[in-house]
């Protein structure tokens, strides 16, 4: 298993577009030699919303200092709530949106998209949902991504709802993106992400704070790894940290956690 960032998680202390120099005088464009540097994570999920006003060059530019510090782009995440309906109109709006954002993730050098859709839960939304997914496969498999789809409100809150979702649209290319927030606010996160880890193409361990005793304040990180363990997860879990406080050392004491946790899985 990889740990990765992230990169919400720094956005507090990055230069933001059209600042000269951020708080801590850090860019995007330096992450990813931070990350490695600082941080021992090996990989970005870069958020959409940290590109905003970016050209190609600018793009190409992320990728050629993330190929240089050997800490690859490798899930664009979207933020945006992706609202599917019956009308057209509307969802011709998303598929331009995913079409974007599958160029810019082609462009990072990603192996993945990951978004956000609000559908109500019922079978007709289902039918509709898993229809406009099919219709933009087409691009994302000719861009060689996959389509990660992360839990949300609505038709994807719960698990089994999702993976029906994920199963419905079928292929090779498609699959979730859990967070360990989302599955803490479930009520019983391990048994969520059990369920979703075998169709994670990635996840997010979702951080906050710790105490002076070194204890986290949010969900258990060692119960939420011991349970995508026990499913023969192995791909890359992500830090995302959510909290106030200083990120870097947060990152870092998570970081710790989650090595040590992954270690302990592997005792017999």
């Amino acid at each position: 298993m990889l740990l990765t960032l992230a990169t919400s998680s720094l956005q507090k202390i990055l230069t933001k577009p059209g600042e000269t120099q951020g708080p801590q005088g850090m860019s995007l464009l330096e992450v990813p030699a931070f990350a490695i540097s600082e941080l021992d994570l090996r990989g970005l999920n870069i958020a959409a919303s940290m590109l905003s006003g970016w050209s190609l060059s600018d793009l190409d530019k992320l990728r050629d200092e993330a190929d240089k510090a050997a800490c690859p782009c490798l899930v664009l995440e979207d933020e945006t709530e992706l609202q599917i309906s019956s009308s057209d109109t509307n969802n011709e709006v998303v598929r331009e949106r995913i079409t974007r954002l599958a160029t810019a993730a082609n462009r990072l050098g990603c192996n993945a998209i990951a978004v956000r859709c609000s559908a109500a839960a019922d079978e007709s939304s289902l039918q509709q949902t898993a229809q406009m997914f099919k219709n933009v496969m087409t691009t994302i498999e000719r861009l060689e991504l996959t389509m990660l789809i992360v839990p949300y409100k609505g038709l994807t809150d719960e698990a089994d709802q999702l993976t029906d979702l994920i199963k419905r649209i079928g292929g090779f290319r498609i699959g979730a993106m859990p967070t360990f927030g989302h599955a803490d606010q479930s009520g019983s996160p391990s048994e969520e992400l059990r369920k979703l880890a075998p169709y994670a193409g990635a996840i997010h361990a979702t951080v906050n704070e710790f105490t002076r005793a070194g204890k986290h304040k949010g969900v258990d990180l060692k119960s939420c790894v011991e349970a995508i363990v026990s499913v023969s997860f192995v791909n890359t879990l992500a830090i995302e940290y959510v909290g106030t406080a200083d990120p870097v050392k947060n990152i870092i004491k998570a970081r710790e956690m989650l090595v040590a946790a992954i270690e302990d899985c592997k005792q017999p």
